[in-house]
């Protein structure tokens, strides 16, 4: 997927905090801003500041939270991205839990049926990802992790979005869920959770 002037000015703001915070000296800040520049990928803009912590100065790095592509692992899955996944649940359920890609843009169609997002291991391209939502005569449940950013910008009609099991987070560094699109005789409810028992992941 290529990459928008967005994505280059997310990735340059976390640069320039790593250089106010130590973490890169003034010729490697020189050098991966070039890199930006000339990136013309989400892929090719990943690694640039893949050994930097994703939590802005002083908050809490909690490692229970799977939004990152720090890892060698999330770096191998974010490469893999299609830049969007549809997920589908008409008379039926469908899920996606553990440890999974969240797209750029995942598209969720609900009609007469139920769909279940759990956030918690799971792997962002980017900072901010959009869930577009079509929920119909049905419900969508999601779980993330605590100190993750979910917006909702969904319309409602004759059906809803519940947001307060998450946390209230307005730090604009944090990683965001974007919810859009309509809820129509049916329901979203989003909740933050602790993680899940880590378990040992091999290579």
């Amino acid at each position: 997927m290529r990459a928008s002037d967005a994505d280059r000015d997310r990735v340059t703001e976390r640069l320039r905090e790593a250089l106010a915070e130590g973490r890169l000296s003034p010729d490697e800040y020189a050098e991966r801003i070039d890199s930006v520049l000339r990136a013309k990928t989400i892929g090719e803009l990943a690694p640039i500041t893949h050994d930097l912590p994703l939590n802005a100065p002083g908050r809490h790095n909690d490692e229970s939270v799977g939004l990152t592509v720090s890892t060698e692992e999330a770096r191998r899955l974010a490469s893999e991205s299609q830049g969007r996944e549809n997920i589908v649940a008409i008379f039926g359920g469908a899920e996606r839990g553990g440890r999974w890609l969240v797209e750029p843009r995942t598209n969720a169609s609900v009609l007469f049926g139920s769909i279940s997002l759990d956030f918690r291991e799971a792997v962002l391209t980017q900072r901010e990802v959009i869930l577009q939502c079509a929920v119909i005569f049905g419900g969508l449940d999601i779980v993330v992790p605590h100190g993750v950013r979910v917006i909702n910008d969904t319309t409602g009609i004759l059906g809803g979005t519940n947001l307060s099991g998450t946390d209230s987070n307005v730090d604009p560094n944090a990683p965001t869920i974007r919810l859009s699109g309509t809820v129509l005789f049916g329901g979203i409810d989003a909740k933050a959770r602790p993680p899940k028992k880590k378990r040992k992941w091999h290579r």
